[in-house]
């Protein structure tokens, strides 16, 4: 879209236009369409000043309630977007999931999930766990043996490579079959 003129050259066709040229003369001397020096030249008759009007600025709806949703997150950090709409159509504010994030993006809140501190030091024990067919640190048992939780491999070892060191060190023969491991003796 195009910018609009300046204020300076607004003034300049509206001085000519005062100093008795016709609104056309004024218009071909500044190189401004004849329509354009006419419109500037009522509105300047009507309202006194002739600028540009302003442009975007677009305020978004979940702005009234940006207290609301942004106490949410301070409450509890740790809620996904999902959640955070659920929350605002309970208290029956309207929106949607892309209008939500639109709008944390704009205050800085992100949803990206880091590991906790334990986690960090053994990033890839819960597909390792899974695949092994083994339970959680604390002995419960795995609730799935699906590799939905591949993102938590270190950088540069795929699930292949996980398996193939599990097989050396378990004894067994893990296939991947779609999301999910089987396990056989070797």
């Amino acid at each position: 879209m195009p910018r609009a003129y300046s204020e300076d050259m607004r003034a300049r066709v509206l001085a000519e236009v005062e100093s008795g040229a016709s609104r056309r003369a004024a218009a071909e001397e500044f190189d401004v369409s004849a329509s354009t020096a006419i419109i500037w030249v009522k509105c300047f008759r009507e309202t006194g000043r002739c600028t540009a009007k302003p442009r975007g600025g677009s305020v978004s709806p979940l702005e009234k309630h940006a207290d609301f949703l942004l106490g949410l997150i301070a409450r509890r950090p740790d809620l996904t977007l999902d959640e955070a709409v659920l929350a605002m159509h309970r208290h029956k504010i309207p929106g949607s999931r892309s209008a939500m994030w639109r709008f944390f993006k704009r205050h800085n809140v992100t949803f990206k999930k880091s590991l906790r501190a334990a986690e960090q030091e053994r990033a890839a024990w819960p597909l390792a766990a899974r695949v092994a067919g083994c339970g959680t640190p604390d002995g419960a048992p795995c609730p799935t043996r699906s590799l939905a939780w591949r993102t938590n491999l270190p950088k540069g070892i795929s699930a292949k490579q996980l398996l193939t060191k599990l097989e050396i060190s378990s004894g067994f023969r893990h296939e991947l079959k779609s999301n999910s491991v089987s396990k056989k003796p070797l």
